[in-house]
């Protein structure tokens, strides 16, 4: 057996490693929400001011074009997708893109709740992608941009037409705000505050393309609705909801904290000072991995490789000898050691996904925790795989 590693003798200074709710912007503590409007009715001229100064800014970071409608909705990218998928989808075959847990929730909801008939899954093991060439454009088509859970993200919008008879609905949950969209080739885009802005949970946002709107507008609607799902008054789109007029009450301390977000995104240099950062975070990573024997990117390929969800699989001989239930008791006593360190939380792969470690790489983590993070990754495989 190889000796053991020399204990690091440094620590990253934030070790919050979660895929959501994520790190806090750097520098983050309780006096960024003094301004809150506690107490205040989010209804109030003062509240949909915050309300609609998120959208504004959110709207500029992205670079949403001007004629899309952008919303706060509740219950997170989850909310937002389902409002998506409940309101629109029935009125023409749909194409799922399923490659992780949240596309493969996506179909769940597809399939088995609304019932629709005429779905068509693609579906792709975790580390891959679906074939994309087999997309049918005259079809809706639903998908995640990155896959959360899988660290597999699409590697550029080349696949998709300018010319679409269908909508393009795009969970962009841990893509917004560190890889660049293609807006002109989707219809419906979602994300939530506590992703890539390390924002508050429960909150999420979606955008709408004109050619969504007249869907909406001039499709009869399909199914009952409950109320957090309608954007529609009397047939017509409900413009104040994408004017900061939320369809329930939203967190005000939520807002505020969503607001400090964005303008420390601002200060940054907007998407591209963003996307840099996730980009050097991923670069850091790939850069261990590539010396360290015992891991691997999930993602099969380099182009797929997303810098904001970044999942590993074990590899080590020893390790994948094991069965899968003495796999589960090792890889606890890793992530468990780790956070008894205070070196690292929330390293875990998702629920539903391959047994992995799942870095967040996200704007919000600094590079330099990325760096002092590794070496306690070598330490507590190689502390517990010499208990064995």
């Amino acid at each position: 057996m190889s000796s053991l590693p020399t204990k690091p003798n440094q620590k990253p200074n934030n070790p919050c490693f979660s895929s959501g709710p994520c790190a806090k912007r750097p520098g983050w503590n309780l006096s960024a929400l003094q301004d809150a409007l506690v107490g205040r009715s989010h209804r109030s001229g003062e509240g949909r001011a915050k309300l609609n100064e998120v959208i504004t800014l959110s709207s500029e970071i992205l670079g949403i074009p001007k004629d899309w409608k952008v919303g706060i909705v509740p219950a997170s990218d989850t909310g937002a997708v389902e409002l998506a998928l409940w309101a629109i989808l029935g009125s023409r075959p749909v194409d799922m893109l399923s490659f992780d847990s949240f596309s493969a929730e996506w179909v769940t909801d597809v399939v088995k709740q609304l019932k629709l008939s005429d779905a068509r899954i693609l579906h792709a093991d975790y580390g891959e992608l679906p074939d994309l060439r087999q997309i049918n454009w005259a079809h809706d088509v639903v998908m995640v941009w990155n896959g959360t859970t899988s660290g597999v993200k699409i590697p550029n919008d080349e696949f998709i037409p300018q010319h679409r008879d269908g909508l393009v609905i795009c969970d962009a949950t841990s893509a917004a705000f560190a890889m660049d969209l293609p807006w002109e080739k989707l219809d419906v885009v979602t994300w939530s505050w506590q992703k890539a802005l390390g924002g508050e949970a429960a909150h999420g946002m979606i955008a709408l393309s004109p050619k969504a709107v007249k869907r909406l507008e001039e499709t009869e609607q399909l199914r009952p609705l409950p109320k957090i799902f309608r954007v529609l008054k009397q047939g017509k789109l409900n413009d104040k909801i994408f004017e900061g007029d939320t369809i329930n009450t939203p967190s005000m301390l939520c807002v505020e904290d969503a607001l400090d977000g964005l303008r420390w995104a601002q200060s940054m240099g907007g998407l591209p000072g963003l996307k840099k950062r996730c980009d050097q975070n991923l670069k850091e990573i790939s850069q261990w991995v590539a010396q360290a024997p015992w891991v691997e990117f999930l993602a099969s390929k380099e182009e797929f490789r997303s810098n904001t969800s970044i999942c590993l699989k074990i590899v080590d001989p020893w390790f994948v000898g094991l069965d899968d239930k003495e796999q589960k008791i090792v890889f606890s006593k890793i992530t468990k050691l780790l956070a008894t360190e205070k070196a690292g939380y929330d390293l875990a792969s998702y629920r539903d996904a391959p047994l992995g470690l799942r870095i967040w790489g996200g704007a919000t983590v600094e590079t330099t925790d990325i760096k002092l993070l590794l070496p306690w990754l070598d330490w507590a495989f190689a502390f517990i795989k010499s208990t064995y």
